[in-house]
């Protein structure tokens, strides 16, 4: 188990992160978001042990001490795949994966890297030079090298982010299924929700320097705590409940994602649309309400300055207040 207890940083006076704690049990996958500039790339960083903090980090009984203590940064159960992969470039995607790798046992060297091969769908990319490959099959190797020597936690920073989108779906699959099966701990420091809602047993968010919300995934994209938390999930709408029941006259607002708005022929909540944006499986609807601008999904276009009326659940109102 990973224990982190008052992990503080900072490059300078302004504190990066302060006060940090959570605990991450093996075979658990962490995803850790929020904006630009966080701490989320500083936090993997600390627990790997390249910086120091005043803070407790601890696998299981042993304390993580870091580089004040530690000639060599990191430790050996750990692996830290950083933006920057660290390839040996003149040498082919094979030996890139097998570099760490015993040679006593040949075959079985062989048969490692032919498995982290078929996980990151670079089969038939094994004797390229990793020279010659793209920003995304560089990565994908980055990542099949870190598992070659199996870690019990890895530590991945904005892993997909070079990987087309078409092979990035499948790849976050495999990888996912891959680290369950062996039971690896994960934290994946993402801007990408899909990386947070789909994969990950819970999620931190970092704001201000601390922790702003921690839950499940699908608990902190139900019940956002605030409009922050929702929009690191997608398009988000805040909308005056005023707007939304026609008895009501407070300030309160409701937090709303725009699939849960819905198009209706009845009366209801009056809006006129301003655009509409192809999102491939439905469109994005610009509309106006009360002067406000806001989103919701529908199945087809829908032509500007149109009036429409809309609908959303009571009970999904209720729970939304903020």
């Amino acid at each position: 188990m990973l224990k982190l207890k008052n992990v503080s940083f900072a490059y300078a006076e302004e504190p990066v992160l302060k006060n940090i704690g959570f605990t991450l049990e093996k075979g658990e996958n962490l995803s850790v978001i929020g904006e630009s500039g966080c701490g989320k790339s500083t936090l993997l960083k600390l627990i790997y042990g390249l910086l120091h903090t005043d803070g407790k980090i601890f696998w299981e009984e042993k304390e993580l001490l870091g580089p004040n203590f530690n000639l060599v940064p990191g430790e050996p159960f750990i692996k830290y795949l950083a933006q920057d992969f660290d390839l040996m470039l003149p040498l082919s995607v094979a030996d890139n994966i097998g570099k760490y790798l015993s040679n006593q046992y040949p075959q079985k060297k062989r048969n490692r890297i032919k498995a982290l091969l078929e996980v990151v769908e670079m089969t038939e990319l094994a004797d390229k030079k990793a020279k010659l490959l793209s920003g995304g099959q560089q990565q994908r190797v980055a990542l099949a090298r870190a598992l070659a020597n199996q870690p019990e936690l890895l530590l991945l920073d904005e892993p997909f982010s070079h990987i087309d989108h078409f092979r990035k779906n499948n790849l976050r699959r495999r990888l996912f299924a891959y680290l369950k099966q062996n039971n690896i701990a994960c934290i994946v420091a993402t801007h990408d929700s899909t990386d947070a809602l789909s994969f990950a047993d819970k999620t931190i968010v970092l704001k201000n320097a601390k922790i702003y919300a921690e839950n499940s995934p699908s608990e902190l994209y139900e019940n956002p705590p605030n409009k922050y938390v929702a929009s690191l999930f997608g398009d988000v709408n805040e909308i005056m409940l005023k707007n939304l029941v026609e008895a009501e006259s407070s300030r309160k607002k409701v937090i709303l994602y725009p699939e849960e708005i819905k198009l209706t022929n009845k009366s209801g909540i009056k809006a006129t649309v301003i655009k509409s944006w192809f999102k491939g499986g439905t469109w994005l609807i610009e509309a106006e309400l009360s002067g406000k601008t806001f989103y919701f999904n529908h199945s087809q276009a829908l032509k500007g300055e149109k009036k429409i009326n809309l609908k959303v659940s009571e009970k999904l109102i209720e729970s939304r207040i903020k």
